[in-house]
């Protein structure tokens, strides 16, 4: 049987269908703060069974690009109150995506110096900043510094109230963006980690920060409202080898199976990174992991249909083709063909804001 536009019971959040958009940076505010647009493209992608919004800074220092939204301020909730019921009006769930960078941030975004669980630059690479005033675009990061051992502890509770607000604002839940070389992949690495205190050293230290995260956000709003994302072998943003990566992630596995959360993000990209993942990763995972597990990277239909059938996965997430296919999940449904995105507009908010976000049509609008 075909299981991708069967209902779902996401720890007790009903899913119409296992689609899940993937959350992708769009950078479509002017000053930070969500707006009608963002209402307008979320709405517009309701059919799918869950939407997962944009990385969405969880305070000041955790922003990595110009013209992200984010929610730790008080002028940030009416704004996601317009998205999360204007999603709800159409059916649909929305989780909130909760970002901190780290070391992928530029100190011409916010002023300070970047943070992260050690001093390596990220050089390989660029961040969405000021190139010189009124001009944006791509920069290398700045070097970071580390994150004392006190700070940690205030980036969990930064977590903690940005979860909260969350809730709040009327989202059914957060992913935690514990993925694609940003902050908490910078403490997961033993060759970006080189600490000495409690959070540094052995694979369970330097899971510790993660953990934390979840276990006290979990005590504010509930294990069931939480999903991790992850990227195992991942190497984005300069992010390279390290010791123990295949241990890391299969301990992580051991140790999120002792907290009931929503579900597990592997954003590992099976179809398309395979030869980056060990052979057999993903069924290896599947069995270590008991919760709901979901994955992104280069699905069409017929690839999820074929994974979910294999019982690794329970959800699958479609991110690029999402952009320029509102009803992706009327198309797929239908045997319609997809639209093709204008990559010339997937970032910034030159000219309107709108071009290239809200202004793709339905198919069905367009082909009556």
């Amino acid at each position: 049987m075909n299981k991708l536009f069967t209902p779902y019971d996401l720890a007790g959040t009903s899913l119409k269908n296992r689609v899940v958009m993937a959350p992708m940076t769009r950078t479509r505010t002017l000053n930070n703060i969500p707006n009608e647009s963002n209402a307008l493209y979320y709405t517009q992608r309701a059919s799918a069974g869950l939407l997962i919004t944009e990385g969405l800074p969880i305070s000041d220092e955790a922003r990595g690009y110009l013209y992200t939204p984010g929610i730790y301020a008080k002028e940030h909730l009416p704004g996601w109150r317009k998205v999360t019921d204007a999603v709800h009006a159409k059916g649909g769930k929305i989780f909130a995506q909760l970002w901190h960078v780290g070391r992928m941030s530029h100190v011409s975004v916010h002023g300070i110096v970047p943070v992260s669980s050690g001093t390596v630059p990220a050089v390989d690479t660029t961040v969405y900043a000021w190139i010189e005033p009124e001009k944006s675009g791509p920069v290398q990061p700045s070097a970071p510094r580390a994150l004392t051992t006190d700070e940690v502890k205030r980036v969990i509770a930064d977590f903690v109230k940005s979860a909260r607000m969350a809730i709040d604002a009327g989202f059914d839940g957060i992913e935690i963006m514990a993925a694609n070389g940003f902050l908490f992949d910078q403490f997961l690495s033993s060759a970006l980690n080189t600490r000495t205190d409690q959070y540094g050293g052995s694979i369970a230290n330097r899971q510790r920060f993660l953990l934390e995260t979840i276990d006290a956000i979990a005590a504010e709003i509930g294990g069931s409202k939480i999903g991790v994302r992850f990227s195992p072998f991942g190497r984005l943003y300069d992010f390279g080898v390290y010791d123990g990566e295949a241990e890391t992630w299969m301990s992580m596995a051991d140790a999120l199976n002792d907290r009931e959360l929503a579900f597990v993000h592997l954003n590992y990209q099976p179809t398309i990174l395979a030869a980056q993942t060990p052979p057999g990763f993903g069924a290896a995972f599947r069995e270590a992991y008991k919760g709901t597990l979901m994955a992104a990277g280069g699905f069409t239909k017929d690839i999820a249909e074929s994974e979910l059938a294999k019982g690794e996965l329970d959800l699958i997430a479609f991110g690029t083709a999402y952009i320029a296919n509102p009803d992706l999940v009327e198309r797929m449904q239908n045997g319609w063909p997809l639209s093709e995105g204008d990559r010339t507009t997937y970032y910034g908010v030159s000219g309107s804001i709108d071009k290239g976000y809200t202004d793709y049509p339905e198919y069905a609008a367009t082909n009556a």
